[in-house]
């Protein structure tokens, strides 16, 4: 049985009936004009609270306060600009809780040029895209200011406590450029992320350097250590030299397991494009073997067939085997989430992208303003623990007795 239309369903009816989208939407039609009348029914009735009484009420005689008239307003919201009417006092009391005084922007608005910022449009792209879509003027000063109330945030949520054990952690960086001391320079942000005890994703934080190196990365280290982190069972990083020295000696007992994907592309770079695929897939055969016994009897296949042409690679595998080895201990649920920086390199990926339509960034401030808003959004996709998380929990358990 289909049901019966409400009034509020009829009075829509009404509302809409023969309007165009532009009509609805556009600058100056229904939904702004909805809008404005409920600031303004809401604004009068505050001021009917302020003072007691209704409009024209025979109450209000000699109460020592009364109405006086209103003051013109224009408000940017998320829909376009509205003019409003603000009621007065004769007494210069009221204060308008629901449009304060100097606010000249709804928090609708303020969310929208957030939400464009955090997708890598740079303050002029905002301001001609509001400009094409609600005919708003608006300065990129005005932008710079709306997106300057996310610093303390970022401040805020770079100083927040950690958990004090992560079970894996993945550490890895991205570049760009930014202008530091006046000149224009390639900059590392370094990111890590961490899987928590109930197998959720969590980014730990954002920091910037001038270049990728393992002394900044024991600085990043060290910074999680002061906000509370006392162990982490395995860090997963890329082939940076020294960088499971600068892990262990902030965390003495932490595995060190670098990323086999980054090897791989490591020792692709010495061979031509006619032997790579069968490189590639020799290379394979050792991190897929099934014990580390029988990857390191692949790795000396590898070289006995390889050595005399490619010896770089050979020794660069030999050299790491202890590092790179690690992951074979484990089951596949375990594996599969280490071997690789994967976790942080689609992080990065993402990150990329809202960072690639701009040449340089002013300062370090806007680096970290534009990608906390972009990590906000790749957060939002991390609903659910990793697959078959307890079956790892409970392997690492073992391992790892008494650390978790």
């Amino acid at each position: 049985m289909a049901k019966k239309p409400d009034e509020a369903d009829r009075l829509l009816d009404f509302l809409l009936s023969g309007k165009s989208v532009e009509e609805i939407i556009g600058k100056g039609g229904l939904l702004n004009e909805l809008q404005r009348r409920l600031l303004q029914r809401g604004m009068n009735a505050e001021m009917t609270h302020h003072l007691g009484y209704d409009k024209h009420s025979p109450a209000g005689r000699g109460s020592g306060n009364s109405r006086n008239g209103s003051s013109r307003k224009t408000l940017l919201t998320d829909t376009g600009e509205i003019d409003i009417e603000v009621p007065r006092d004769r007494n210069g009391e009221f204060e308008p809780m629901l449009v304060p005084r100097h606010q000249r922007r709804l928090s609708g608005f303020d969310q929208q040029v957030l939400a464009l910022y955090s997708r890598g449009m740079t303050t002029r792209d905002i301001q001609h895209h509001l400009e094409d879509l609600y005919e708003v003027q608006i300065s990129p000063a005005l932008v710079s200011a709306v997106t300057d109330a996310v610093i303390d945030e970022v401040k805020e949520w770079q100083s927040r406590p950690l958990d004090a054990v992560y079970p894996i952690v993945w550490l890895d960086a991205l570049h760009l450029k930014s202008r530091w001391g006046g000149h224009v320079q390639n900059q590392a942000v370094y990111v890590a992320v961490g899987l928590n005890r109930e197998g959720n994703k969590e980014l730990l934080g954002l920091w910037i350097g001038e270049t990728e190196g393992a002394k900044f990365w024991l600085n990043v280290l060290t910074e999680l250590r002061n906000r509370g982190v006392k162990d982490i069972l395995i860090a997963c990083v890329d082939g940076l030299t020294g960088f499971p020295e600068a892990i262990n000696n902030v965390f003495p007992r932490t595995q060190v397991q670098l990323c086999l994907v980054h090897m791989v592309r490591n020792s692709l770079k010495y061979v031509g494009w006619k032997e790579r695929r069968q490189i590639a897939q020799d290379l394979r055969a050792i991190y897929a073997s099934p014990t580390a016994e029988a990857g390191y009897r692949e790795l000396e296949e590898f070289v006995a067939k390889w050595g005399d042409r490619y010896p770089k690679i050979g020794e660069s595998w030999r050299g790491k085997w202890d590092v790179l080895s690690g992951f074979f201990a484990y089951p596949p649920e375990i594996r599969k989430v280490i071997y690789t920086t994967n976790a942080v390199e689609s992080i990065n990926a993402s990150l990329r992208k809202v960072t690639r339509k701009r040449g340089a960034f002013p300062n370090p401030e806007s680096v970290r303003k534009v990608l906390y808003l972009a990590m906000k959004n790749v957060a939002k996709r991390w609903t659910r623990p990793i697959k078959n998380w307890h079956i790892a929990l409970n392997h690492l358990s073992v391992v790892f007795e008494g650390r978790i």
